[in-house]
């Protein structure tokens, strides 16, 4: 009767516990009759001289029932199974995805072989063939093989590769997300090819890559509430940083003229469908630039990976939307839009009493002192919903913006930017404050937010001022989520994007 491993049900606790027994005892036996310490069920090496890929490369295109007369080794895990009398059949797939059928009968590889496989080999096995590459009388590339070995024998039976792993599956078990299903493997690659895009437009532009602390003394560079430890070596408090702002900036003043860092950033804060404890973030900044020269820089950054995910400025999300970054981006004002939003004119000199009925008005809560706040609030309410094309929303409040130079020609307003797509916040670039007096004022504004419970206010770094007060360029600046530009470019959810994100034990 034919063992074909393919078809069974998701396999119960017991019946895994069963598996994994008979597993185990085909191991001992493996190692068992292993003739060297090297064999087994777990061989230091096998002797590939091809992948899997580059043999369907070199013989795509064949009829059916040809011999080719190329004798290739190949490895591949074992995703399908079948076993006959006199001959049986595996599917071997590489980390790709690629998939060659390797085909074991009995005039081939002799009785005992034949009878060793239909005993030992498994679904999920990695499996070393060697053979002459054919074509099936279906048409099937295949390998005929004349000698296997188990390359590494899988104790636990994969899941039925037909029924797609639930959502929390596949982030807690990645491994198997990333055997049985093409997206994930998928996500992995354009996550390396955005990132390798990134690195290339900066090498383009003369930009230097740096490296800056995760562990900090002072944390600072955003607002956020941040994960604190102890070190033992210097019997103090540090805190995994939010930000590498404020050490780029450092780096500005020294010199380094056009710097970015590509890295991890930390924050005690919630966990949804758009964000993470853990982030990959990247920071640049510019001397002699401006929030409006960033933006270029961004909008250029964005679409150059866009053109190495998909070929061009037009992505395919998951669901099979298409989404165009190609083009001008937009550019409105925070104020101006949310006026237009709300039918009235709303400026920095706006009342905070006459924000706060309109808050209450449409439910909106905000338990905040500033009037920035409570425009950043409803500019999301009325607003943000609404931004579909990439959208550079402009000019915002001063008071929530510590680090921000204020506005050329705009009172209480500084030269901010937050990049929205299809409604939701990708990366956000400044003019940077250099003003060495001012940003001490800001500072001592953000100390007394601190001493009021603010948990996510900045505190007053004063080597950072040192810093300033040997005289840092006019620059821009801009900052933006690794894991969000892979959001934008595949239409995902956070933690699909990122590879192993944070999960509940």
């Amino acid at each position: 009767m034919a063992d074909d491993q393919t078809t069974h049900d998701e396999p119960t606790a017991e019946e895994i516990s069963e598996q994994k027994a008979v597993r185990l005892a085909k191991r001992e036996r493996l190692i068992a009759e292993a003739t060297d310490a090297a064999g087994g069920a777990y061989p230091v090496s096998v002797p590939v001289t091809d992948t899997i890929p580059a043999v369907r490369a070199r013989h795509a295109g064949l009829e059916a029932d040809v011999a080719t007369g190329d004798i290739v080794g190949v490895a591949g895990r074992v995703v399908h199974l079948r076993n006959t009398g006199k001959l049986c059949f595996a599917a071997l797939q590489s980390g790709d995805g690629s998939r060659i059928q390797a085909m074991v009968s009995l005039g081939e590889v002799g009785e005992e072989s034949l009878v060793a496989w239909k005993e030992l080999v498994d679904l999920g096995d990695h499996l070393f063939v060697a053979g002459e590459v054919i074509t099936s009388r279906r048409g099937e590339l295949s390998i005929m093989v004349r000698e296997w070995t188990v390359a590494a024998k899988a104790i636990l039976p994969l899941p039925n590769l037909h029924n797609e792993l639930s959502e929390e599956n596949r982030v807690r078990s990645r491994y198997l997300d990333l055997i049985s299903r093409d997206q994930a493997r998928a996500n992995v690659v354009n996550r390396a090819k955005t990132v390798a895009s990134l690195r290339r437009t900066f090498d383009d532009l003369d930009f230097i890559e740096v490296e800056t602390p995760m562990l900090q003394v002072m944390h600072g560079g955003a607002s956020a509430r941040p994960f604190v430890t102890h070190s033992n070596a210097f019997d103090t408090e540090l805190f995994l940083r939010i930000a590498p702002e404020l050490y780029l900036k450092r780096a500005v003043v020294g010199g380094i003229d056009r710097v970015f860092e590509i890295n991890r950033n930390f924050r005690n804060e919630g966990a949804d469908s758009t964000h993470s404890p853990e982030f990959a973030m990247l920071e640049a900044y510019q001397a002699y630039g401006d929030y409006n020269s960033i933006a270029d820089l961004t909008q250029k950054l964005i679409q150059d990976a866009a053109v190495a995910v998909s070929g061009s400025h037009v992505v395919t999300w998951a669901d099979g939307t298409e989404y165009d970054l190609g083009g001008e981006w937009d550019r409105i004002s925070m104020y101006g839009s949310l006026s237009e939003a709300v039918g009235r004119e709303i400026t920095p000199e706006t009342p905070i009493e006459e924000l706060r009925a309109i808050a209450a008005a449409e439910g909106v809560e905000v338990d905040h002192p500033l009037h920035g706040k409570y425009v950043e609030e409803l500019w999301e309410h009325f607003v943000k919903g609404d931004l579909v094309r990439p959208t550079f929303v402009m000019d915002f409040p001063l008071d929530t913006s510590p680090l921000v130079r204020a506005h050329r020609s705009r009172a209480g307003v500084v030269e901010k930017w937050d990049l929205y797509i299809r409604g939701f916040e990708l990366a956000t670039g400044y003019s940077e404050l250099v003003d060495p007096v001012v940003q001490r004022e800001r500072f001592v504004e953000q100390a007394k937010l601190a001493a009021g419970g603010d948990p996510e206010a900045m505190r007053l770094d004063e080597e950072f001022l040192r810093a300033l007060e040997f005289g840092m360029p006019p620059t821009g600046g801009m900052g933006m989520g690794i894991d969000r530009l892979l959001m934008a470019l595949s239409g995902l959810g956070i933690r699909e994007t990122i590879l192993f994100p944070l999960v509940k034990l």
